[in-house]
């Protein structure tokens, strides 16, 4: 019985796999950690620039909040190019995941890093904080939202580095935006139009990498898991007034688990 769940989990986990496309952000982390040529394809034909030169990339890169329980976050892509420019690129199925005061908090935690002791606030750097969303979050119907800070009272933009761009995953169009946005969306890399982007499909997905995309994979769900458990063990604790030690006895929490929701706690 107990081998006949860890080859159904293991089928679980290589479908999830199969089915995933750069909209899922696993994937799309891996595909662009480290890989300067996709990065600078996307950047390029999102912000219409053919001048970008990447010079550093990582993927899933930790922001911690310099206030005592303050909210940390996690970026999808952290780029940054020969200018200085830094790049958060991020990537959301769901509208409330890409929330336009989620873009604010970005790219402040973004710009709260720039600056060194003792420099001066004008050798801040520009910022783009991008969203790549599955749906169309605004209902234009336009490839690309370009949002800048601007002069109320004066037609004139307030240029202060700091840019908020979202891309709509559901555009169609036959251009490069279009393109792109069709490869987001391939679970195949043969289907893939630019191959900066399916060389690393084809890698986390079919070749070498597929190890590595699985066990991300499974590791996502052990954290659902194991959040969906605290919040129940947080619910007994309050409704019956137990300790943290009596409630998951109660629930008759494993052993293995009750040590990683202790520190959770």
């Amino acid at each position: 019985m107990a081998g006949e769940e860890i080859r159904q989990d293991t089928r679980t986990v290589e479908q999830i796999v199969d089915g995933m496309s750069l909209f899922d952000d696993d994937l799309m982390s891996m595909v662009f950690d480290g890989n300067i040529e996709a990065t600078a394809l996307l950047l390029k034909i999102i912000l219409k620039k053919d001048d970008i030169q990447v010079i550093s990339v990582v993927g899933q890169r930790e922001l911690q909040s310099p206030i005592v329980g303050g909210r940390d976050i996690r970026l999808d892509i952290l780029a940054k190019d020969s200018t200085g420019k830094h790049y958060n690129v991020e990537v959301q199925k769901k509208p409330e995941g890409a929330h336009i005061r989620r873009a604010r908090f970005n790219s402040s935690m973004m710009d709260s890093r720039m600056l060194k002791a003792g420099q001066d606030f004008s050798e801040l750097q520009d910022s783009y904080m991008v969203f790549i969303t599955q749906t169309d979050i605004f209902g234009h119907g336009i490839s690309i939202y370009t949002i800048n800070r601007h002069f109320e009272e004066i037609d004139d933009i307030f240029d202060d580095g700091s840019h908020i761009v979202y891309v709509n995953g559901n555009y169609k169009g036959e251009d490069t935006v279009g393109k792109l946005m069709h490869d987001f969306g391939c679970k195949e890399a043969k289907d893939m139009y630019y191959p900066e982007l399916a060389k690393g499909v084809k890698h986390f997905k079919e070749e070498g990498g597929r190890k590595r995309m699985c066990e991300a994979v499974e590791k996502y769900a052990e954290n659902v898991r194991l959040n969906s458990l605290l919040v129940s063990i947080k619910n007994l604790m309050e409704s019956m007034q137990l300790s943290a030690e009596q409630a998951m006895t109660a629930m008759k929490v494993s052993e293995a688990d009750k040590a990683m929701l202790l520190k959770k706690l």
